[in-house]
């Protein structure tokens, strides 16, 4: 390769295809990630949100874990979108590289096939980092908690699904794996699987490429509990939903558990069937909330114990009292606090704590972001948040890109250039006319229509309005904003 092989970066991202194993760095890094050291900061250049979040839900352990190995203390971890990652990446090449990890991830020749009898083999099992007992239970969160103890004492009232959703960052895949880790330690001879919606998606048209579906079947609906995190990701897939929708019958009919999670309520997730929705609304469905300060400072002496630092308690108050929005915040406040410390070499007191964390605290003071709104939008009209930033203008993306840009300019303190250079580089005037025509909309009360895959859909633009701003819990009490332009 012409770049430097013993570059600090290019280190790092060997220290990660250690870590994560060659098959899922040539996924998720190889070709989409870049990597830059700025300021004792590792960002991480994606090539949209997606797959950005994606990448530090499932891998930014391994990510900040190479980091620590290579330049041998903690450091921080930051994602952001890369422009020429995200002019050069194609949906089409995800597609390829999904199919790719999983031909061969679950696959080793023929002596596995022996092994299992003539059966596919199963993909290996990851090791869950999630446990109930590390769980801090709060006001927000205790009856989400309940419910996940009551699935594995086995004590749930009939064969209750659970769902629960909530903003990225808040618990639902810890009590998922919490689940997961209980079950293999306390009831062995129980069936448990847990996996994520692109999983199950990769897994189902591997089966159906090499039929078969029967081994995929078996896998899936001879549990005793299923575990299925990001739901949101098979919504607008409508064969891989089907097939859910078979599996979760199956499942419930056999008097067993499902336990799903998402990012947003099951009626605020686009394309996804009414008879699935139906289904999911005969069980549980729980929302977590933001975590209360109480929460908040508990969870950070839980992290501080974990390591050889020792934090004074007003320190822990401060940080609690300013990070509000989700629990990899906080964590990652901590985490930049004690790297600041160690390379300072001085003790850790509020004043240090200030001098550390004033930047990245005045950058989070607003809570709900431009990226909160995308997730939420493009998970109503069952789009990707990456399509809310290109340039194509079918009618569910234009709805919805008009949607999110009208929540942002209104929820937040966001210009009109600053939310078209985050929602893809677009002209503030794009900004502006979506605004007014959102606007226009609300004032009529009139009706938009858009396409999905059960068909076209049409609804009052201030019932969708209401929904989002219920889903991002930010209110829809205040006056319309007048939409000047602004410079």
């Amino acid at each position: 390769m012409p770049a430097q092989i013993d570059t600090i970066e290019e280190r790092i991202r060997l220290r990660i295809e250690e870590i994560v194993g060659p098959q899922r760095f040539k996924v998720w890094f190889k070709n989409s990630t870049k990597l830059d050291i700025c300021d004792g900061v590792l960002k991480v250049g994606v090539p949209n949100l997606f797959i950005g979040g994606w990448i530090e839900d499932h891998f930014a352990d391994a990510v900040g874990e190479a980091a620590e190995f290579v330049l041998g203390r903690p450091t921080r971890v930051a994602f952001h979108v890369d422009p020429v990652l995200f002019r050069s990446l194609r949906k089409s090449q995800l597609n390829s590289q999904a199919a790719f990890i999983e031909k061969h991830s679950g696959r080793s020749g023929r002596e596995n096939r022996d092994a299992t009898n003539g059966h596919d083999p199963e993909l290996p099992t990851r090791k869950l980092r999630g446990k109930l007992d590390d769980f801090v239970v709060g006001p927000n969160n205790r009856l989400a908690y309940s419910l996940a103890k009551n699935v594995v004492d086995g004590t749930m009232l009939g064969a209750g699904t659970v769902f629960y959703y909530s903003a990225c960052g808040l618990g639902k895949t810890h009590l998922l794996q919490g689940i997961a880790n209980a079950l293999a330690e306390l009831k062995p001879e129980k069936q448990c699987v847990y996996v994520s919606g692109e999983d199950f998606t990769n897994q189902f048209l591997f089966a159906l490429r090499e039929r078969k579906l029967d081994a995929f079947r078996h896998r899936f609906r001879d549990v005793d509990v299923l575990l299925l995190d990001d739901m949101q990701f098979i919504a607008n897939k409508k064969a891989t939903q089907e097939e859910f929708f078979h599996t979760f019958n199956a499942i419930n009919g056999a008097a067993k558990q499902v336990v799903l999670a998402s990012d947003a309520h099951p009626k605020m997730i686009g394309d996804l069937s009414d008879s699935l929705v139906n289904r999911i609304l005969a069980g549980m469905v729980v929302r977590i909330e933001r975590p209360d300060r109480e929460t908040r400072c508990e969870i950070l002496r839980r992290r501080v114990n974990r390591t050889q630092h020792r934090v004074p308690a007003q320190v822990i108050d401060y940080i609690a009292e300013r990070i509000q929005a989700n629990v990899r915040e906080l964590e990652g406040c901590l985490l930049k606090l004690l790297a600041y410390a160690a390379l300072t070499k001085a003790p850790i007191t509020l004043d240090l704590a200030r001098q550390a964390l004033d930047e990245h605290l005045t950058q989070t003071d607003k809570l709900l972001t431009v990226g909160d709104i995308e997730q939420s939008v493009s998970a109503y009209f069952g789009i990707l948040p990456a399509d809310l930033h290109t340039s194509r203008k079918s009618r569910t993306i234009a709805l919805a890109r008009n949607v999110a840009m009208y929540l942002a300019r209104k929820h937040t303190n966001l210009s009109f250039p600053e939310i078209a250079r985050l929602m893809g580089n677009k002209n503030h005037t794009t900004v502006l006319l979506a605004c007014r025509r959102i606007t226009a909309h609300v004032d009529e009360t009139s009706e938009v229509s858009w396409q999905t895959a059960a068909g076209p859909v049409s609804k009052p633009i201030c019932e969708i309005i209401a929904l989002q701003e219920e889903q991002l819990r930010v209110g829809g009490t205040e006056a319309a904003p007048s939409f000047a332009p602004t410079v």
